[in-house]
């Protein structure tokens, strides 16, 4: 079982739980670059430059079947 964004709690909970961690300033950042866009019109495509990093953080959640 994975989770995503990295709650503080996932690290406590039983089992610890495996997450992808995003980092949200980059991730209000990019956004933020692709308003005009949207305000001036929709595009067939939109522009993306590439995607936003992430952290895989593997806790004992992850793991092959028993």
């Amino acid at each position: 079982m994975v989770g995503y964004d990295d709650i503080p709690e996932a690290a406590h909970l039983l089992p610890p739980l495996t997450t992808v961690r995003t980092d949200f300033a980059e991730n209000g950042t990019r956004s933020l670059r692709l308003l005009p866009d949207r305000i001036d019109g929709p595009r067939e495509r939109p522009r993306v430059d590439g995607l936003a990093p992430v952290d895989l953080v593997v806790r004992d959640s992850g793991g092959p079947p028993r």
